[in-house]
């Protein structure tokens, strides 16, 4: 088999077809821009605009509590209007926000500015989930499990151009990189407004045997899946703990050198590119994305357990505990993003999809508002304090697998898990 051959069958093994492939440009695309920006964003605030420590902190939880609504309101919007111009119209205003930036350095206006495109940016995750759940149909868990891997190596593409930047000393390298986003921006929105409207699922039909029981068109009113959403919160927490927990654990608490930390996040990153879609098909269906939160647990425990080896002794066991440790919460986060791709539109009704996965969205805002705080409250109490967070994950994962399991029978998956059968087709 020659290259391009090759190539055009690894393409055609992409769920949705050529606006699946496109979205997943689209993809990658994006996060290249926000690899760009995302690591200089605080750098810029202080050398660019001249904010003290304090009113850059202040800035970023400000924007980041008002981004918390960014999800349900898309989803809300994206059962309204035609999902490809409501992504479209939050990828222009994420980069009309951040081109705002640059036309001030007061401090009440940059707040404005970040918590206007913060908005957006929480969005987007959810408009895309829900564009990919419509466009794969059931081999959606294939298809997320191929746009996280696009995603991490947007980043990487991205924060090497960054450090580059960086590296030349010249100031107005964060002014470039910030407009080098924008420009992603304006790119992804042409390419978005070429993918076709996908079929909504109400207008999806499913055999009587595969048709899902009653339950509330409101994600407010449906308590089972509030509850799924607050103990998905939790089990985010593995994103904290890998980007913002190791590194400060590293200098503050091991003999570990401090230049170990990015080779962390880079080995975090290549085993996620690495295992991301082969591990998918363990979570292909949705009983099978509920039966990964038992591994998950061990995970959590694991990595917990070695988090807080690595404060016991020398260098040696520091290196190679921290080592155990992000390897073990990287295939949890792995394990996590399957099962939790699947149970959320799963469990979401058909005609109110955009809604509850809005509302899902809220575990993600939640936990990157709070989980900060949360991380270095344990990194405060001690050592110690590790594993008695990885049994609380283990709690929340045990309170999932209970409360969801009326809801994740073959029998009553919603009809996205079996092939899509339009209207129109009979």
């Amino acid at each position: 088999m020659n290259r391009t051959t090759w190539h055009r069958t690894a393409l055609d093994r992409v769920p949705g077809g050529r606006d699946g492939r496109r979205m997943l440009l689209v993809s990658i695309i994006d996060k290249t821009g926000t690899g760009l920006w995302a690591g200089c964003t605080a750098l810029y605030f202080t050398y660019v605009s001249g904010l003290g420590l304090g009113q850059v902190g202040l800035l970023m939880t400000v924007a980041g509590g008002v981004g918390i609504a960014g999800a349900p309101l898309a989803g809300r919007l994206a059962d309204r209007f035609p999902l490809v111009r409501v992504i479209v119209a939050a990828q222009l205003m994420r980069g009309l926000a951040l081109l705002a930036l640059l036309t001030t350095d007061h401090f009440l206006l940059l707040t404005l500015y970040s918590a206007l495109g913060a908005l957006p940016d929480r969005a987007g995750s959810v408009l895309i989930k829900l564009y990919a759940a419509r466009v794969a149909g059931p081999d959606r868990v294939r298809y997320q499990a191929i746009q996280r891997t696009t995603v991490n190596i947007g980043w990487s593409i991205g924060g090497l151009g960054a450090a580059a930047a960086l590296a030349t000393g010249d100031p107005r390298a964060y002014t470039y990189l910030l407009v080098g986003n924008v420009l992603t921006y304006l790119a992804i929105a042409l390419l978005t407004l070429r993918c076709a409207e996908p079929t909504a699922p109400s207008r999806t039909v499913a055999t009587s045997a595969d048709a899902p029981k009653e339950r509330p068109n409101s994600p407010w009113r449906d308590r089972t899946f509030l509850a799924y959403t607050a103990t998905d919160a939790a089990l985010f927490l593995d994103d904290t703990i890998l980007q913002v927990a190791v590194p400060l654990w590293i200098v503050h608490a091991t003999s570990a050198p401090v230049g170990l930390a990015p080779l962390l996040l880079v080995l975090n990153t290549v085993l996620v590119v690495l295992f991301q879609v082969p591990l998918s098909r363990f979570g292909a269906t949705t009983p099978a994305a509920r039966r990964l939160l038992v591994p998950l647990a061990g995970l959590f425990v694991l990595g917990t357990l070695a988090l807080a080896a690595s404060a016991a002794g020398g260098r040696t066991l520091a290196v190679t505990a921290l080592v155990v440790a992000v390897i073990a919460l990287t295939f949890a986060e792995i394990l996590h993003a399957t099962a939790s791709w699947e149970l959320s539109v799963a469990l979401a009704p058909a005609e109110a999809q955009g809604a509850y996965l809005g509302v899902h969205g809220l575990a993600q805002s939640t936990q990157r508002f709070a989980g900060p705080l949360l991380v270095t409250g344990v990194m405060a109490a001690g050592p110690l304090a590790w594993p008695l967070l990885g049994l609380a994950l283990v709690g929340a994962g045990a309170a999932q697998h209970r409360v969801i399991r009326d809801r994740v029978t073959p029998a009553t998956e919603p009809s996205l898990s079996v092939p899509a059968v339009t209207v129109s087709e009979h």
